[in-house]
């Protein structure tokens, strides 16, 4: 199963794409400010395709001129987000790497996976979040159509062993339509 774009497709992680992230991820102004840890070998990245990566609603974001992955997006519906939410909200998640920042590409994705959510999962509400200081972040929710919710402050994040200050945002499928009309 894959979503298409103009520039790129939303594809399921391959094993075979391993290499690929990890030239991405091992780069310390992605990971960190995302929520996860550098990624320390191309070993470490199949991995985490195999073990986070690989399930439902967890996209490759691959550019199609230059025919490889570029960074990443998921979906999790309900009780497979971190935030609580009812089980007809979902949350979404990204990342992309250096090279490409400010190219539009994930703006892109976030709203092909919005269209995707609201139109054919049923999706009533979408969330979003940022940890403070991350900007560009902050800035692909806005331009998506996203609106600041509430802020969690000082709130303990294992994957990272450190405690953060996370600002929600959230879209609605109703104030969506209205934007198609």
């Amino acid at each position: 199963m894959f979503l298409e774009t103009q520039r790129l497709l939303l594809r399921e992680w391959r094993e075979s794409d391993a290499s690929n992230l990890y030239e991405l991820a091992k780069d310390p102004k992605i990971g960190p400010i995302a929520g996860w840890p550098i990624h320390t070998s191309v070993e470490n990245s199949l991995d985490i395709i195999r073990n986070v990566l690989a399930k439902e609603y967890s996209y490759a974001v691959f550019l199609k001129s230059e025919n490889k992955v570029v960074g990443s997006i998921g979906l999790m519906i309900g009780e497979n987000s971190n935030l609580e939410i009812r089980a007809d909200e979902g949350e979404i998640g990204y990342w992309i790497g250096f090279p490409y920042w400010g190219k539009g590409l994930i703006p892109e994705a976030v709203n092909e996976l919005i269209r995707y959510s609201f139109e054919e999962l049923n999706i009533n509400k979408l969330w979003c979040g940022y940890f403070e200081g991350n900007n560009n972040s902050k800035r692909v929710q806005e331009k998506c159509g996203f609106v600041y919710s509430h802020t969690n402050e000082n709130i303990y994040w294992p994957i990272m062993d450190d405690y953060r200050t996370e600002h929600i945002t959230s879209y609605r499928k109703e104030d969506w339509k209205k934007t198609k009309e």
